[in-house]
């Protein structure tokens, strides 16, 4: 088992054991060891008080209150110590109100989450060449809950969700990546207290959403979500699309709003827990725009760009990056888009210029999960894949880009006489789009010639 502790880890851990310190690794590293996974967080926990870690490691930073020292490591990373301790009353469902220097492992293993979590490893011989001998210290069954693939809340699960809130997510999203089911009583609790989330910061949320996209089992974490009334308070917009119809005769959509959308996400082929959740939301303008046509069946006319300007709240809301917020709100305004195999080169251009080369592959997956989702059998539509031809043929060698232009900025300022500014650049854009549909146009004599009438 500590074969698979690295040695950089290792001895971090023997400079705590020389001088005199207990130490044990605690946490998901411990969980990971036992299960045999890869372990990407290495968290310690000591009797050393963090003014002595500091001492035996001087590049260590400390910056709380919560007695976590930060000790970097030379390739990459950090590795947390953190001085035993049990904690005071949590009055904003969050954070303790103070903490207090333990004693033992064991008091420092009962203020954890899970059973899983409450888990110690203890490195007790350290011989040349060989793997230390070690002491597993599990007063919560961790073990045993871990061979039964459940999460169990430590103790008292009526009082876990209520110090901590985001436990709630964080139970969920642990179930979900393991594939673990979730203890009864616990689950009914996080039922009972899912109105709690609200006192979790958006940043943290966004994590472990995150998270849980990223995962094997992203579908069934977000099911999760929703069975434990979790997703109403995270994504309301998405819960809105429940028994909204989408059937019509001749047309694949069998489910309701909410399911699809939900089903999109299970079967979109990316890895990318953005594009991920650009799928899960794709359809949520659906609801607000739910019209009848004449002959009484349901439409939805301009739900992609309703929908894009809920997803920039939503985005905003749980605090996506200006990137990936720009990169949802492209995937879901432009996710209509057409196959029909009459469309022009310059059509196919001006597919590529409004979402990006960078997102062509990510609007592919989405397409991809929307059909699948929506009860097609086949990933791929014969015009889908005639239209994917086409794309491919317009990104090679590079698609047409405004610095292929015939002309620059420079040409635009001496026809017209005027200093760079932003007009010189909006009469270039004009000019790419002229020519983006017409190849034949990018011809310094004719671009010249259309300077002024776009002036």
């Amino acid at each position: 088992m500590t074969s698979r502790i690295p040695d950089n880890i290792l001895e971090i851990y023997k400079k705590l054991h020389n001088a005199g310190f207990e130490a044990f690794f605690v946490g998901g590293c411990v969980r990971d060891i036992i299960l045999k996974k890869q372990v990407k967080d290495w968290d310690l926990t000591t009797n050393a008080a963090p003014e002595n870690i500091l001492k035996i490691f001087p590049d260590g930073f400390y910056d709380n209150k919560f007695g976590t020292v930060g000790i970097p490591l030379e390739a990459k990373g950090v590795v947390e110590i953190t001085t035993y301790r049990t904690e005071g009353e949590y009055k904003d469902k969050r954070h303790p109100e103070n903490v207090s220097w333990g004693k033992t492992i064991n008091e420092d293993l009962a203020r954890r989450d899970f059973t899983i979590n409450a888990i110690a490893l203890r490195l007790t011989t350290f011989a040349q060449g060989k793997p230390p001998n070690f002491q597993i210290i599990d007063p919560f069954d961790g073990q045993k809950d871990l061979e039964k693939k459940i999460v169990k809340a430590v103790g008292d699960a009526n009082k876990r969700f209520k110090e901590d809130a985001l436990r709630l997510i964080r139970a969920i999203r642990i179930a979900t990546e393991l594939s673990f089911t979730i203890e009864k009583t616990t689950w009914e609790k996080i039922i009972e207290d899912a109105s709690l989330i609200s006192h979790i910061s958006n940043e943290r949320i966004h994590d472990e959403l995150l998270r849980i996209l990223k995962s094997d089992n992203a579908y069934e974490g977000i099911m999760l979500l929703k069975d434990s009334s979790l997703l109403q308070f995270i994504l309301p917009e998405l819960i809105e699309g429940i028994d909204v119809s989408q059937v019509r005769p001749g047309r694949h959509h069998t489910a309701d709003v909410f399911t699809h959308n939900v089903l999109s996400l299970k079967f979109c082929p990316s890895k990318d827990p953005v594009v991920r959740f650009a799928t899960l939301i794709h359809d949520v303008g659906k609801p607000k725009v739910e019209k009848k046509d004449e002959e009484g069946l349901v439409i939805f006319h301009n739900h992609e760009v309703v929908g894009a300007k809920i997803a920039k709240d939503i985005c905003e809301r749980l605090k996506f990056s200006k990137k990936d917020t720009e990169k949802i709100v492209d995937l879901i305004r432009w996710h209509m888009f057409s196959v029909n195999e009459n469309l022009t080169d310059a059509g196919v251009r001006r597919f590529i210029r409004r979402i990006g080369v960078e997102n062509v592959k990510d609007m592919m997956d989405l397409r991809v999960g929307d059909r699948l989702g929506g009860g097609t059998q086949t990933a791929e539509s014969w015009r889908l894949k005639l239209f994917k031809e086409k794309i491919e043929k317009q990104l090679k060698p590079a698609p047409f880009s405004i610095n292929d232009m015939a002309i620059d900025g420079n040409d635009i300022m001496k026809t017209l006489q005027i200093k760079p500014g932003p007009g010189v650049g909006e009469i270039l854009q004009k000019l790419f789009e002229e020519v983006d549909e017409d190849l034949s146009k990018n011809n310094k004599e004719f671009l010249l010639s259309r300077i002024k009438d776009l002036a």
